[in-house]
């Protein structure tokens, strides 16, 4: 639920340049995520440390390269995703993470030769109309989405194949590769820091609030339900990310953009048919 409130804070920086943006969310979930680890994660970063240690030196040259390629992959994501919120259209933004899971599901097939019922297939088929459907009414918009879609579906496909590591130690790696990506660029265009305390106060809001708390609470969340359950739950984002854009921001829909909305709704249900009567079955017999 949190991630679907984003473009608030988002539209709060409107008038500041989208890597600068970037830039401070990066700095400062820095320091907030590895003051969570030593505060609270101590005993995983060793864990983690001892693991890595043990790699032979083809195995520590393959995490490090999936590392890296999840970061640039990443730190798009999130440099096009603050930029389509702010230039393009909360909508663009919202739809990219309803897509997002799809992709990720093909992505899985293609790649890491995950199997697909033939459901599934006709899920991602629909999908695929419904994106064809929104391209003729805005092709920006779509062009956006999918973009940003697929650079965070291909960042958590490289996230699967990674096995053996804590997840956010692994993120935590990934941010501080991030700075050092974005250090040169953040250099080169240096202004003046921000002297606005309401400029600091969302990217706090937005470090801890939209980057770290969501993964704490992914994490604390897969401890108690079933993955599959949080798949499904995951959904409640772009369909609030709506509805914040629509009535909060009054972003216009049309009839051609609500009938492909649904068309893709509609895929999305179907995708996780399975899972959902697996779901309903077993609540009868409990």
């Amino acid at each position: 639920m949190i991630w679907g409130f984003f473009a608030i804070p988002l539209r709060n920086l409107k008038s500041y340049p989208s890597e600068q943006i970037l830039y401070y969310r990066i700095f400062t979930s820095l320091v907030v995520i590895w003051l969570a680890i030593f505060l609270f994660r101590r005993k995983e970063l060793h864990k983690d440390i001892g693991y890595f240690k043990l790699c032979s030196s083809k195995e520590k040259r393959t995490i490090w390269l999936q590392v890296v390629g999840a970061t640039i992959l990443l730190v798009l994501n999130w440099y096009t995703f603050i930029y389509a919120i702010n230039n393009v259209s909360i909508k663009s933004g919202a739809f990219a993470y309803m897509v997002c899971p799809l992709i990720t599901a093909f992505g899985g097939f293609v790649i890491l030769k995950e199997h697909l019922y033939k459901i599934q297939i006709i899920a991602l088929l629909l999908a695929t109309s419904s994106i064809l459907m929104l391209a003729t009414g805005s092709l920006i918009e779509v062009a956006w989405s999918v973009v940003i879609a697929a650079l965070y579906a291909f960042y958590l496909i490289i996230q699967r194949k990674m096995q053996g590591l804590d997840k956010l130690n692994v993120l935590a790696v990934q941010i501080t590769i991030a700075v050092f990506l974005m250090l040169p660029f953040y250099l080169y265009h240096h202004t003046a820091l921000p002297a606005e305390p309401g400029f600091w106060l969302n990217v706090l809001l937005i470090a801890v609030l939209f980057t770290v708390l969501p993964l704490f609470l992914s994490l604390f969340a897969l401890v108690g339900i079933p993955s599959s359950t949080l798949g499904i739950i995951i959904y409640i984002n772009p369909i609030i990310a709506f509805t914040v854009a629509i009535l909060y921001f009054n972003e216009k829909i049309d009839p051609h953009q609500l009938m492909a909305y649904l068309l893709l709704l509609f895929a999305v249900f179907l995708f996780n048919w399975n899972m959902i009567k697996d779901m309903l079955t077993f609540k009868r017999k409990h």
